[in-house]
């Protein structure tokens, strides 16, 4: 049997199971910097420079950049040729066939559930913080898991319900509040980047890379996971009008304008004070307040409340368009891909994740099993390299709208690079991924083998 187990564009074709295709490039590539451009910028920036790159995190930057566009250039190729709701999900499927899939699959649910429950809890407190500079205090049982001394996290458990009606209202709706989101956030940036620009002082950028190269390597790993956002609009890629031009140009573009972004950020922060006071909470507010802006803390919350909420949104979007692909392809009950009739979204699926993220944001400490989402993210990437290389061996024939440049070198280039990165990362979250995946294999040989689409008719999509 051929690898390939669905054609190319074969999500544009299921008839009543159709997503919406509504969403153009533009409204692709917010959605890519609505999911990149969170609190990290704010918070990340600042930690790396102080314990590992110095003023040089601005080329940590650009070389986590490199590493991304590997991975980015191959999800293009991949989103213009194959389409569907699932990206690397669906991909996969195509290159390796239905168990590797399952695993890229349950992995992608484990990086957006988390993240998005993990991103709700720093959302609660970024919200109760800036209410209390209005003299508004939220009773501390209401803040905190029962683990962590409270009743539940009230408003990371809002957020999620208020995000998932949004979603379950459209794509379109959600893409024009993301849109405002990016614009707010985004906004946010360029001013800090006027006041520092206006206050560099250049002996801080001396020595510019105090820890050396090793030091620049060693922040591009960890700065990595700042990027980790682009994926996000491959999952989008049946709602995109033209996907095999508009895709590419979304996650490409998205990743091309975080770079600069960042950069941006890195040399300003570190031209703003020196590397070595940047080891704080909100190093981005502790620059501003120490060069005499004395509104800081006010337009860092702003920012990394606005960071915060669309990166919500765009990881809830992504677990649900996973979902609906692998319930299309009945690796988990059909049932639960069923479209609203007139709004033609997954709202089962829009409600079950809602409470299951709500659940873990409100009720359980995250601190133990955030680095999931990392590894989780990094071996999905891999295969999506991988993917690449496998179809342009076993199928050259398929039409190709976009090429990714100097293949098969960037592509392999691109999953050592991912493989690398997780090599690096401690060996206890390596345990919990093992775990993790014995969990999923039990699942799939239990459930998902004998009932999928492949087991019954030999083709993964009808």
């Amino acid at each position: 049997m051929s690898v390939l187990r669905r054609k190319p564009m074969a999500a544009h074709d299921h008839g009543g199971s159709k997503l919406h295709a509504v969403l153009g490039p533009w409204d692709l590539t917010l959605l890519g910097i609505g999911c990149i451009i969170g609190a990290g910028v704010f918070v990340l920036t600042g930690i790396t420079a102080a314990n590992h790159a110095g003023p040089a995190v601005a080329l940590s930057f650009a070389v986590a950049a490199v590493a991304c566009t590997l991975t980015a250039l191959a999800y293009a190729e991949l989103a213009a040729m194959m389409g569907g709701a699932g990206g690397a999900y669906g991909y996969s499927y195509a290159a390796f066939g239905e168990l590797p899939a399952w695993l890229v699959g349950w992995n992608l649910l484990l990086e957006y559930a988390l993240a998005v429950s993990a991103v709700a809890v720093g959302w609660a407190g970024y919200v109760a913080n800036a209410l209390a500079g209005f003299g508004i205090a939220i009773p501390s049982e209401l803040m905190a898991s029962p683990a962590e001394g409270g009743l539940v996290n009230l408003p990371a458990v809002l957020i999620i319900v208020a995000l998932g009606a949004l979603l379950a209202v459209g794509v379109q709706g959600s893409a024009r509040f993301n849109a405002l989101i990016v614009v707010i956030k985004v906004t946010v940036i360029a001013i800090f980047l006027v006041a520092a620009f206006r206050k560099i002082d250049v002996a801080n950028w001396q020595p510019f890379m105090p820890f050396g190269w090793a030091g620049v390597m060693s922040g591009a790993a960890l700065i990595f996971f700042a990027y980790i956002g682009f994926d996000a609009v491959a999952t989008a890629a049946e709602e995109a009008r033209n996907p095999q031009r508009d895709m590419p140009i979304g996650i490409i573009a998205s990743l091309v304008i975080c770079t600069i972004l960042y950069v941006l950020v890195g040399l300003g922060l570190t031209g703003l004070a020196h590397y070595s006071t940047l080891n704080v909470p909100s190093p981005v507010a502790a620059a501003l307040l120490h060069a005499g802006y004395t509104w800081a803390a006010v337009v860092v919350a702003v920012g990394a409340i606005a960071g915060l909420t669309s990166v919500m949104l765009v990881c809830y979007y992504a677990q649900t368009r996973v979902l609906f692909a692998m319930a299309r392809d009945r690796l988990i009950p059909e049932n639960m891909a069923k479209l609203h009739e007139r709004r033609r979204t997954p709202t089962r699926l829009i409600v079950i994740s809602g409470i299951v993220m709500a659940a873990v944001a409100g009720f359980v400490p995250l601190e133990q099993i955030a680095q999931l989402v990392n590894i989780g993210t990094l071996s999905a990437f891999a295969f999506v390299c991988a993917g690449v290389l496998m179809l342009r061996y076993t199928h050259p024939e398929f039409e190709r709208p976009f090429r990714t440049p100097g293949a098969p070198i960037t592509t392999t280039l691109g999953v050592l690079a991912c493989l690398y990165l997780m090599i690096n990362l401690p060996a206890a979250t390596w345990i919990r991924f093992v775990v993790w995946i014995g969990v999923g294999l039990l699942v799939y040989f239990g459930y998902s083998h004998r009932a999928s689409n492949l087991s019954r008719t030999g083709v993964a999509t009808p």
